[in-house]
């Protein structure tokens, strides 16, 4: 029951944290991806050193067997630097797909882009098995059907999203208080996060399989390298582009924190035998929809609708 739960937290902190960075983003605010990266990777950089000095008072103590998954995922790492090096290209996918995701946030609704952007669980197993990561035995009907829902929905989506009255488009934005172009590139931002996303899926589980690396350590390599850019788009903001970092950005913090705590909750319910986890938080993005529709008023047409609960429908039959 306490996994239960914690799945359902990782999945509320998630769906926020879209939601956050959402209204945390203005659509003529050019530098706003890196204002969402900045607040993401300094919530992020925090927990990084909180498990680092935990690592180390946990290792001289009980050890982390000593300890329950919960504790471990807050503040427990076994972390060396060279794992820094060696999870870099992996942590660098995962991250410029989270910024493209960012850009995005720009330019298309998060009840489009949030149901695209998780969808990369499909194309990552069919990349295991493509690189022979995963075997063909792994493959089943279950997960053939859900890829394949899952496909069918994006392209659905993509032609619902062109073919959509110019004038129908625009008086539903209005009503939200949004406005966006009608482009390709609103598409193609979510469909490249899906894509590099699943890039970084694959080479976390040839990195897990060949490497005797921790999930621990891969975690807090993924923090530290998102710090380290973090720190870089504060003196981008700051010194180039002579742009405000921390003022009026509330909405981008809480979004980072969500990011971080529903990290954790995730890395404690996978350390777990709760085997329906996995399924409760990958419909996070039907989380992130409903919050779209009540916070943000963006209001789709029952096409939009139609087409992105087949795409939820086909991330919990895959997850």
């Amino acid at each position: 029951m306490l996994y239960y739960f914690l799945s359902i937290l990782a999945l509320l902190c998630w769906s926020g944290s879209d939601l956050f960075s959402k209204m945390g983003t203005r659509e003529r605010d050019k530098n706003s991806h890196w204002k969402v990266v900045f607040a993401v990777g300094l919530i992020m950089g925090i927990h990084f050193f909180i498990t680092l000095i935990g690592g180390a008072v946990i290792d001289s103590t009980v050890g982390v067997d000593g300890v329950h998954k919960i504790v471990a995922s807050l503040f427990y790492t076994d972390f060396k630097l060279i794992d820094f090096v060696n999870y870099l290209p992996v942590a660098g996918l995962y991250i410029l797909a989270m910024v493209l995701g960012y850009i995005g946030l720009r330019y298309i609704e998060l009840s489009i882009s949030s149901p695209i952007c998780n969808s990369s669980g499909a194309l990552a197993f069919l990349l295991c098995v493509v690189f022979g990561i995963f075997s063909i035995e792994d493959i089943t009907v279950t997960t053939v059907i859900g890829i394949l829902m899952i496909t069918v929905g994006i392209v659905a989506l993509g032609f619902v999203e062109q073919r959509e009255d110019e004038e129908v488009k625009k008086a539903r934005q209005e009503r939200a208080n949004r406005k966006y172009t009608k482009s390709i590139l609103a598409f193609l931002l979510p469909i490249s996060y899906l894509i590099i996303d699943a890039l970084g899926t694959a080479g976390d589980e040839f990195i897990f399989a060949n490497s005797d690396i921790t999930d621990y350590a891969a975690n807090s390599a993924f923090e530290l390298t998102f710090f380290v850019l973090a720190v870089f788009a504060f003196i981008w903001l700051k010194f180039v582009k002579k742009d405000t970092v921390f003022k009026g950005n509330k909405h981008l913090y809480f979004g980072g924190l969500c990011e971080t705590v529903g990290q954790i909750f995730y890395m404690a319910v996978m350390f777990s035998d709760f085997s329906a986890g996995m399924v409760i938080i990958s419909a996070y993005c039907a989380i992130s929809v409903l919050w779209s529709r009540i916070f943000l008023k963006e209001k789709m047409s029952w096409k939009h609708y139609a087409v992105i609960a087949l795409v939820i429908a086909g991330i919990v039959i895959l997850g």
